[in-house]
């Protein structure tokens, strides 16, 4: 490996740093190193730090790139392990064409804004690509209301009224409660009483935190997220990069 001076210096700065860490730790054995070296070894590295903090800052970001690194591996290894579960759950509502030729997968969550900002997005998406299969993984991460709405909206199903339900509270302003969520259902027409029966089912509750530890393995720390292909994309985007992310999926699938 080539190392410049900079990165030699560097480097023996870390294992300096490394070794005071060990030490602060307890891990080091007690006889290794007299308290005049241990004074003289924090001395050095406080010294070296005061004078190149950008080492510092350096080794952080390191460390963070790092992790991110490591994180987006796993992300991708849980993907390709859990495609099943990721594209055909049946416990995910789907729109558009149910045997559309490219997939795609939205983590939301109803009092998310920025679920809002793309919901005209799909929408358009869904009217425009009618080979597009839309799939809705309710990720209810905002607080009880937002717990109370996934509930509802799964539900909903049972009175064949997913999309509407769904729709209703994408284009709902305002803060959402409890009373906001049911009053939507009824502008819908479920019947409220029922869908409140329903909501108590277990397997609504399964299918949520289903939701949640994929998308944990995922590495989809917000919403929305989306999955595509062999891609996990975090955060709001425009229906021209949706497209952009279709197209490709079709242009692999085609070889």
């Amino acid at each position: 490996m080539v190392m410049h001076c900079r990165s030699i210096v560097r480097f023996g700065a870390a294992l300096w740093l490394a070794a005071a860490v060990g030490l602060s730790a307890g891990s080091a054995p007690a006889a290794e190193f007299t308290p005049e070296q241990r004074q003289a070894i924090e001395t050095i590295i406080h010294e070296y730090l005061a004078k190149n903090p950008d080492v510092l800052l350096d080794a952080l970001q390191a460390a963070e790139d790092k992790i991110k690194g490591d994180a987006k591996e796993k992300a991708a290894a849980a993907l390709t392990q859990r495609r099943q579960e990721v594209f055909n759950d049946p416990q995910s509502p789907v729109a558009g064409n149910p045997k559309g030729d490219v997939s795609l997968v939205e983590f939301f969550d109803y009092r998310c804004p920025y679920c809002k900002q793309v919901e005209p997005a799909l929408e358009a998406l869904l009217g425009q690509d009618r080979q597009l299969r839309l799939v809705y993984k309710e990720f209810p991460v905002l607080g009880p209301a937002s717990v109370t709405a996934g509930r509802a909206a799964l539900a909903a199903r049972k009175q064949d009224k997913y999309a509407a339900f769904h729709r209703a509270m994408m284009a709902l302003k305002g803060q959402i409660d409890d009373a906001a969520v049911f009053k939507v259902a009824g502008s819908v027409g479920l019947d409220v009483d029922r869908l409140q029966r329903d909501m108590a089912d277990p397997a609504i509750d399964r299918a949520l935190k289903a939701n949640v530890n994929l998308a944990e393995a995922l590495d989809i720390r917000g919403t929305p997220g989306f999955v595509i292909g062999d891609q996990i994309v975090p955060g709001a985007i425009s229906l021209d990069e949706l497209k952009q992310l279709i197209d490709a999926v079709r242009k692999k699938q085609r070889g």
